[in-house]
């Protein structure tokens, strides 16, 4: 399933990648390996493409903050990104932070993100979410109906969880007002 949602994501990638006004939509990522994120925004930063944060962004995801440059990233009311300590498994299939990865992600994140996380004592184990007011100092705000602007037709909750691994790497050209910020 992984191996399909990740060709889907790559086909819809490079379908948008002619568009200068294409965007991708980052919602209910949770993360995953360091090192496939950091390939996959690799790809991300070249394109061009614009990034809108909707949702959940956590663990590996959030390296998007570091790959994209910051004036191509906006964050909805919605975005929430979670951070933490970097692990891999230990003795009996428990985890066990790894200090040498966790230094690595952790720089990759521009400066306003490392001040915000060492007043909160740095990455450690448990999940620390930037969201709200705190996210919106630090990425402009991008105002967006996530279902309006998805190439899907609303759908029953239970149906709209069921595919979340396929809508949150969507490549979506919204009206030309979707991105606008509103006036201070």
């Amino acid at each position: 399933m992984k191996l399909v949602t990740g060709l889907l994501a790559a086909v819809l990638l490079m379908a948008g990648a002619g568009a200068s006004h294409a965007v991708v939509r980052i919602a209910d990522d949770r993360g995953g390996r360091i090192g496939t994120y950091v390939d996959k925004y690799q790809g991300l930063r070249t394109s061009g493409e614009q990034v809108i944060i909707d949702g959940l962004c956590a663990s590996a995801c959030t390296i998007v903050l570091g790959a994209v440059p910051r004036e191509r990233i906006c964050v909805t009311s919605h975005a929430n990104l979670g951070f933490h300590a970097a692990w891999d498994f230990g003795a009996n299939g428990r985890a066990v932070t790894n200090p040498e990865a966790t230094q690595m992600l952790y720089s990759m994140y521009p400066n306003p993100v490392r001040r915000w996380i060492a007043q909160r004592g740095g990455l450690k184990s448990q999940m620390i979410f930037l969201r709200g007011k705190q996210l919106q100092a630090m990425y402009k705000p991008c105002y967006l109906d996530a279902q309006a602007a998805s190439p899907r037709p609303v759908a029953a909750r239970k149906d709209r969880d069921k595919d979340h691994e396929l809508r949150q790497r969507d490549v979506i050209t919204p009206d030309p007002g979707v991105l606008a910020r509103q006036p201070d």
